[in-house]
């Protein structure tokens, strides 16, 4: 089973501790994001946000850039530390962990996928993708199995020995992916991983990973500045907007009732027919790799 996630009040300030303090003080106050910048000079990336994401959810955060989604997300593995609040995660606030609990738990509960791949050049793919069982300790042989069904997994198999730079775009991203499945992660986190793809091969990324989640019971926290792919993707979507969250739910609860005329407009654009006609085929346990209704 995936991990559950509950975040608690949290806020993310960068500044000096000063500044942070002072920040929060004015948080309690009710003073903006930008209000707080020109009083002190602090940047609030996140401003209390507070909801709960469910095992085996694939959670959606969408947003404009600047809106404190990129930053929400690399608090969930503590690269980003907390100014305050909680992150529960499986029961277990990750904010008072000794650096002997956090490294056990980026090794063996949480995985992250970044936008531009983070591979290492001079490995082949199998070589990266065994990467994270290496620093573990794990045995060659095992960690080689392990590696190679992942690979197949991701529909990488035959490629195995080829050099990130022999790859195209959208296959680097299947050796991140891979990496990212190898240790079996209960969490984990996609900082808008397709956005330098081309259209295609994000629509077939897409798929991929809707079908992983089909199969495999795992927590994900994806995150986009596409409300379309949004919808296309989560079972719950957080809009976020100047370190706030102001709407969760349901592509549907969004097309029903929009929180306000920010939402409104941010899905003006979103194909709702084709949205909604998309899910109801998954919902029905059509494959989404065969039967999505916007395949070209």
């Amino acid at each position: 089973m995936g991990y559950s996630v509950k975040v608690e009040n949290l806020s993310v300030v960068f500044g000096t501790d000063e500044q942070k303090k002072e920040a929060l003080k004015l948080i309690e106050e009710g003073h903006s994001q930008a209000e707080i910048k020109d009083m002190i000079g602090a940047t609030v990336a996140n401003k209390e946000i507070s909801f709960e994401i469910n095992e085996n959810e694939l959670f959606v955060i969408v947003g404009l850039s600047g809106s404190g989604k990129s930053t929400f997300i690399r608090t969930l593995n503590l690269l980003n530390i907390p100014t305050a609040g909680k992150i529960i995660v499986d029961g277990k606030d990750i904010t008072t962990f000794n650096k002997e609990e956090l490294r056990a738990y980026r090794r063996n509960d949480v995985s992250m996928i970044f936008q531009h791949f983070g591979l290492f050049s001079h490995r082949s793919v199998i070589a990266n993708v065994e990467y994270p069982l290496e620093i573990q300790g794990i045995e060659k042989k095992k960690r080689h199995e392990k590696a190679m069904e992942a690979i197949e997994r991701v529909g990488l198999a035959g490629w195995e020995d080829y050099l990130p730079k022999e790859l195209s775009g959208g296959m680097r991203q299947r050796v991140g992916l891979a990496r990212a499945l190898t240790n079996d992660p209960k969490l984990m986190l996609m900082d808008e991983p397709y956005s330098a793809l081309d259209p295609l091969i994000r629509r077939d990324m897409q798929n991929e990973l809707l079908a992983l989640e089909d199969d495999i019971e795992r927590t994900i926290v994806f995150i986009t500045h596409d409300m379309n792919e949004a919808f296309r993707m989560g079972d719950r979507i957080a809009l976020m907007k100047d370190g706030e969250v102001v709407q969760i739910g349901t592509p549907d609860v969004f097309f029903d009732s929009p929180a306000n005329d920010y939402v409104r407009d941010f899905i003006a654009d979103v194909d709702k027919s084709r949205i909604l006609k998309v899910r109801k085929c998954h919902e029905k346990g059509f494959p989404w790799t065969d039967h999505r209704v916007d395949r070209p």
